[in-house]
């Protein structure tokens, strides 16, 4: 479904943010990216939703595709009417508007209200809790209630695909559980393709069918997603386990630095 295809990602004509990634995600699957702050995650779901412009960012070579057809030069609503939508981190909803008409707003390219008031049901479906606040100010909801906001806001233009930038982020553990739950419910019962970033590599890998690990701008690894959780360097670098799976200290930085050598 989505081919990105060897691209390189420049700020400011100067810095070289994305070093030439490739990546493929497959119709109705979970894809995550895992990766530390800095490492490229979010500039390469912006580099697929058409949003690097503003931030003085541009894809200066490779390609991307989505189900056949290049995205990399096309607008921001461009992208989201041919069905790729990006929630952000931070769970940005409009504070002053009741969670019925944050959602209306995220159908603006939907003109048959029958299929607006459909896909409300299908987000009420999906998070019961915000059909019982719809018309309260979605200001007032908690951290966990605006992250399934800005998701549900997502679903409403119909999209083939969803991409999270670290939906867990700031989330108490049992609210986190529950929204990674409905995010494998979207895969299945919507039939909705996922593009996840996410420090919680644990997490990630546990719902997700296929992962890529990037660190500086490049990946570095890859593989079913599986695989990389049985894998000792994504053990160690990124849940914290050592041999015989004692817990690893990163006070030794010289020695972190030393192993951590995933191409060599």
């Amino acid at each position: 479904m989505l081919a990105i295809n060897n691209i390189e990602v420049i700020y400011n004509n100067v810095v070289l943010v994305l070093k030439g990634i490739s990546i493929d995600v497959k119709p109705q699957s979970i894809t995550t990216i895992l990766g530390a702050n800095g490492a490229g995650k979010t500039t390469t779901l912006k580099s697929i939703s058409g949003l690097l412009k503003p931030e003085r960012g541009q894809v200066t070579r490779g390609s991307i595709e989505f189900n056949g057809e290049r995205i990399d030069k096309l607008a921001p609503h461009e992208t989201v009417k041919k069905g790729v939508v990006q929630v952000f981190e931070g769970r940005r909803v409009f504070t002053h508007l009741s969670i019925e008409d944050n959602l209306l707003a995220g159908a603006h390219i939907v003109s048959d209200m029958k299929t607006v008031r459909d896909m409300i049901d299908q987000v009420y479906t999906f998070f019961p809790r915000l059909k019982e606040r719809r018309t309260g100010q979605a200001g007032y909801l908690s951290g966990g209630e605006q992250q399934m906001l800005a998701i549900g806001r997502a679903l409403m233009s119909n999209p083939k695909m969803i991409m999270l930038d670290e939906p867990s982020l700031g989330l108490a553990p049992m609210i986190i559980e529950e929204i990674f739950g409905i995010i494998q419910r979207m895969r299945e019962e919507a039939g909705v393709t996922i593009l996840l970033v996410e420090q919680n590599a644990n997490l990630a890998l546990s719902i997700a069918d296929h992962g890529y690990v990037m660190e500086n701008g490049s990946i570095v690894m890859e593989g079913p997603a599986k695989e990389l959780l049985a894998n000792s360097d994504i053990q160690e670098f990124y849940l914290g386990i050592g041999e015989g799976g004692s817990k690893k200290s990163f006070r030794d930085v010289k020695h972190y630095r030393r192993r951590k050598r995933w191409l060599g």
